[in-house]
């Protein structure tokens, strides 16, 4: 057998620095991506269909320039999804947005809030909060048809669990009643 002329396994022994460079170097990774992120999504957002009491006249609120009632520190508010409808019956259409904080890691969680521009108004304005961000919930299948918002709420049991892993699903449906929106849902929060 041939014996090798490098001493036997010599860089296989860690030094203080070795370890001192990689904490360094994942330091500049984590610290780089923070300030790296994508544009913003340009795809169409579904619209939701009217409700049937009334034909909706006139365009829905828009949501640009809306100061939503969500506190994001140093980073903005985003509307990750909208849909329009007449919700209240009165044959004008209202916007729902999903509204989230743009945190540059991690999925912070989701508020929903109802806007609404009354005739000659210059600006709309928020007047229901349906999902508070401080509930912590992520809306996916988000929609507005035949006058109901309809989502499916992704949570928490409880404080423990891990942001990363919801483990509630709950679909839930919003409906205008007796001048509120009033929550149903199906039989229950269920486990994911």
């Amino acid at each position: 057998m041939q014996q090798s002329a490098v001493p036997e396994l010599a860089h296989t022994h860690t030094h203080p620095i070795h370890w001192m460079a990689t904490a360094t170097a994942v330091a500049g990774v984590v610290a780089l991506s923070s300030l790296v992120q994508p544009g913003s999504a340009t795809a169409a957002q579904p619209q939701g269909t009217r409700a049937n009491s009334a034909p909706a006249t006139g365009p829905a609120p828009s949501t640009t320039g809306v100061t939503f009632p969500i506190d994001c520190g140093p980073v903005r508010a985003v509307v990750a999804k909208k849909a329009s409808g007449d919700l209240d019956g009165d044959g004008r259409p209202e916007t729902v947005a999903v509204v989230h904080c743009d945190a540059p890691m991690g999925t912070p969680p989701d508020a929903v809030y109802v806007l609404t521009q009354a005739a000659g108004a210059a600006e709309p304005r928020v007047v229901a909060t349906l999902v508070e961000v401080k509930d912590r919930y992520s809306v996916t299948d988000f929609a507005v048809r035949d006058g109901a918002v309809t989502a499916t709420l992704l949570g928490y049991s409880s404080p423990d669990v891990p942001n990363c892993c919801p483990d509630l699903k709950d679909n839930v449906k919003w409906r205008w009643r007796n001048g509120a929106f009033a929550r149903s849902a199906d039989a229950g929060a269920r486990g994911v």
